[in-house]
């Protein structure tokens, strides 16, 4: 079996034991194949996944196939009815990409195999100080592997926008200034509930709160200034706020066609990624707010009836290896930022992970917790009890 040096030094850094089992692992899955399911809307995300799989068969004899999906939830409702017919081995999934209410569900249900990701020789590179441990508020406790991070990137043109807004309350004033021109994507689409997340951090009396699961009580405390903060906001936003952006990736075209000065994105490298692609021109660029922005990490799992277990903790210790997270995060491939630590790598893939392409965000916008993921259901149901008849673009 061939590894390069530094997977070779990584190994010999183990305990006995460690090493023992990771070798045993690594035996078990040679000639597996991994069902991994992954959110298949990307051409870059699958063009990384697929040279992934490629690495993953020629350096330990793995085969990748790629189930691209479109919404988590579909394939955790899968599993669990896998569950629910008494299959317990030899289910269609081998690893899923996962975090957030999707994670605390599978958890919750008992659809996850044992603690693995600590048990992976990569984890000695992960960086501790992102939130790899807790999930939106909920411990992870070793049931999925770390893969990329992301935070809540505000975007605009420079020519247009020389002075963004700066927080909720600025973003208010600024739609007064320029009505019609500001909109977010309705919830309960992604970018559409991190941008009310992000909304009710800010306006929250007490936001400590929404580190803990959600009350009626608390909900009704907590989110009594977002409500009224919308109120004002929706008559002042594009159509009036009678109809909304379907995604992140509506108001980065709308902002490209000249209709909205605003776009949003969870992806820090959206910028560069866009401008390398002619999408947006060279005067885009990212900022936060003064507070900092919403930010958490995506994982991988496998779940408790993977057909190929050992083969699927061979993947996500590859795609947790200095080596596919340095390329991930090149905003040629895919521009993923990563969740390992740069001091933690040689001297060269430290530096390269450390390189901040042009357009993308400051580092020095600060990282805000996600709530707790029973916030996210609450959120969105009264989101659309109060605003759902208003259309999508």
């Amino acid at each position: 079996m061939k590894y390069t040096l530094l997977a070779t030094l990584v190994l010999s850094l183990l305990s006995p034991a460690a090493r023992a089992n990771w070798e045993q692992t690594l035996a078990q899955a040679r000639g597996q194949t991994v069902y991994f399911n992954a959110w298949g809307g990307s051409e870059a995300i699958n063009r990384y996944i697929a040279w992934a799989g490629k690495e993953t068969q020629k350096r330990y004899g793995v085969s990748v196939k790629h189930v691209k999906t479109a919404d988590t939830a579909e394939v955790i409702r899968r599993i669990a009815a896998e569950k629910a017919a008494g299959r317990t081995q030899g289910g269609s999934v081998d690893l899923v990409w996962i975090n957030g209410e999707n994670f605390r569900s599978m958890k919750n249900q008992a659809l996850l195999s044992a603690p693995f990701a600590k048990d992976l020789p990569n984890w000695r590179y992960v960086d501790l100080k992102k939130p790899v441990e807790r999930d939106f508020a909920e411990p992870t406790q070793g049931l999925e592997s770390p893969w990329g991070g992301a935070q809540l990137t505000f975007i605009a043109d420079r020519s247009r926008v020389p002075a963004p807004p700066d927080s909720m309350t600025s973003l208010l004033a600024f739609a007064k200034a320029h009505p019609g021109r500001v909109s977010y994507p309705k919830p309960p689409q992604f970018h559409g509930t991190s941008f009310l997340k992000q909304a009710l951090l800010e306006l929250a009396p007490n936001p400590t709160l929404l580190q803990q699961p959600v009350s009626a009580a608390v909900f009704a405390r907590e989110t009594r200034a977002l409500w009224a903060y919308l109120d004002q906001l929706h008559p002042l936003l594009w159509r009036k706020g009678q109809a909304f952006a379907s995604s992140g990736e509506q108001t980065l075209q709308m902002m490209a066609d000249g209709e909205l000065l605003l776009g949003i994105s969870f992806n820090p490298n959206e910028v560069p990624n866009l401008i390398a692609a002619k999408r947006l021109p060279k005067t885009a660029y990212s900022y936060g707010h003064k507070g900092g922005t919403l930010a958490n990490v995506h994982f991988v799992a496998i779940p408790f009836n993977a057909r190929s277990a050992a083969a699927a903790k061979v993947l996500a210790n590859f795609l947790l290896s200095p080596e596919a997270q340095v390329k991930k995060a090149d905003v040629a491939i895919w521009g993923d930022p990563s969740v390992l630590d740069p001091a933690k790598l040689p001297a060269a893939q430290g530096a390269a992970l450390r390189q901040s392409a042009a357009g993308s965000l400051p580092a020095s916008v600060k990282t805000l917790a996600e709530p707790h993921a029973s916030w996210v259901d609450a959120l969105e149901k009264e989101w659309l009890r109060r605003y759902g008849k208003a259309g999508g673009a």
